[in-house]
């Protein structure tokens, strides 16, 4: 297996303390040649502001968090949120993001038909996907483990992922996020599946214990993830564009990003 590749920051890594601005100078200050932004910072800065820093930095945007939320109680939500997905694709254009991460969403409050949910999330993104192709943007479906399906996202597993990108065609591909992914007992056989479709590689560790299954991720090597064995897996699927360090944690919120992203950098090339 090669090395572990380029690595890049996702913004929510240190979103307690930095904006947007501030992320891009600290990765180009710690040498960190990737960045992914959250869409509210970068709705902060001014999406023509911050396309011209992170192009004057010499940076390389991985993708853009996220997009996705589809299901809704009528009509009206539904539109709602296909008409914020196609100004994250336009967003997502403009600060040259190859990718737009897909958080599908989860049952319509009230709900309890997870079928229909999940059959909105494919119409949610067969409505954006002409406006992803011609803005030559992948629409990467991020699975979500399991305990987030009624409040976050329907779509749970690699497998149900892959579908989408089977029913739907070419503009459709996955952001394989480790913390989501490593439980998978049919992780393997869906990682043969998805050759050719992985847009984004997210890298953080599960902790044992874990005190919140949401905002407790720890650093890459801090948990019980077998980071290298799913990166060489995602490698022979063709992934070849590193790994996004996304770490969701109130823990490392509160720490000194310029004292973080050094240990970044060090667990990148220890633990993935």
């Amino acid at each position: 297996m090669s090395g572990p590749g380029p690595l890049s920051l996702n913004t929510v890594t240190v979103k307690e303390r930095w904006g947007l601005a501030d992320c891009i100078e600290g990765c180009a200050r710690h040498g960190i040649p990737g960045l992914a932004p959250w869409r509210d910072v970068l709705q902060a800065m001014g999406t023509a502001a911050a396309a011209r820093q992170i192009r004057d930095a010499g940076l390389r945007v991985t993708g853009l968090c996220r997009g996705g939320m589809f299901p809704a109680t009528d009509a009206a939500g539904r539109a709602a949120a296909i008409e914020d997905n196609r100004r994250a694709i336009a967003e997502a254009q403009e600060i040259g993001a190859p990718c737009l991460v897909m958080v599908c969403g989860g049952l319509p409050p009230g709900s309890k038909d997870l079928p229909a949910a999940r059959r909105m999330v494919e119409d949610g993104l067969a409505a954006i996907l002409p406006e992803a192709r011609a803005a030559g943007v992948t629409l990467a479906v991020e699975p979500l483990h399991p305990m987030t399906c009624a409040d976050r996202s329907v779509v749970s597993t690699l497998g149900q992922a892959l579908d989408l990108c089977e029913a739907l065609g070419d503009g459709v591909g996955v952001a394989l996020d480790v913390y989501h992914v490593w439980w998978d007992p049919a992780l393997a056989s869906q990682m043969r599946r998805a050759k050719g479709r992985i847009a984004a590689f997210h890298t953080c560790d599960w902790l044992v214990p874990t005190t919140d299954t949401v905002f407790d991720r720890g650093l890459p090597g801090d948990g019980v993830i077998d980071i290298p064995a799913i990166r060489a897996m995602a490698e022979e699927a063709g992934w070849a564009g590193g790994a996004e360090v996304e770490i969701l944690s109130r823990r490392w919120w509160s720490r000194d990003p310029d004292d973080v992203l050094p240990l970044l950098k060090a667990r990148h090339l220890a633990a993935c």
